[in-house]
């Protein structure tokens, strides 16, 4: 089994990130991290600069676990991308980073942690980022 960590470049993300490894030093699994975003013209935050990839996994490789970074940008949404994911591959738990959001921004705005709950067919760790 593998242990997937939705990763996006805020802190909340860096705390799903640290708990991944953790959880995948413990049990002794392989890790995947995944940063996942539509692309195209719009500027999307969620997605890690090339920087910030590098910097992701120099970290994973330090850790002497088996662990792989995917970023994909192929059109399709996160949740879409999690979902397909989590069908196509044995994951034991998927690991998600939660921020504070007010009810009225969730309306709004939406939530990828949310739709991921909802949907995904494997159990879901939620973390907060310290001090959140």
């Amino acid at each position: 089994m593998t242990i997937l960590v939705a990763y996006a470049p805020r802190p909340e993300g860096r705390a799903a990130l640290d708990k991944g490894i953790e959880i995948a030093k413990r049990r002794q699994e392989p890790l995947m991290v995944v940063n996942a975003g539509p692309g195209g013209q719009q500027e999307d935050t969620s997605l890690a600069t090339g920087s910030e990839v590098e910097r992701v996994e120099e970290l994973l490789a330090a850790q002497g676990i088996t662990a792989e970074f995917k970023q994909f940008v192929r059109g399709k949404g996160t949740v879409d991308e999690i979902n397909d994911l989590v069908e196509s591959r044995d994951i034991s738990v998927l690991v998600i980073g939660l921020r504070r959001r007010t009810a009225v921004g969730k309306l709004i705005m939406g939530s990828v942690a949310q739709e991921l709950l909802m949907t995904v067919s494997c159990p879901v760790l939620c973390v907060k980022a310290a001090g959140a």
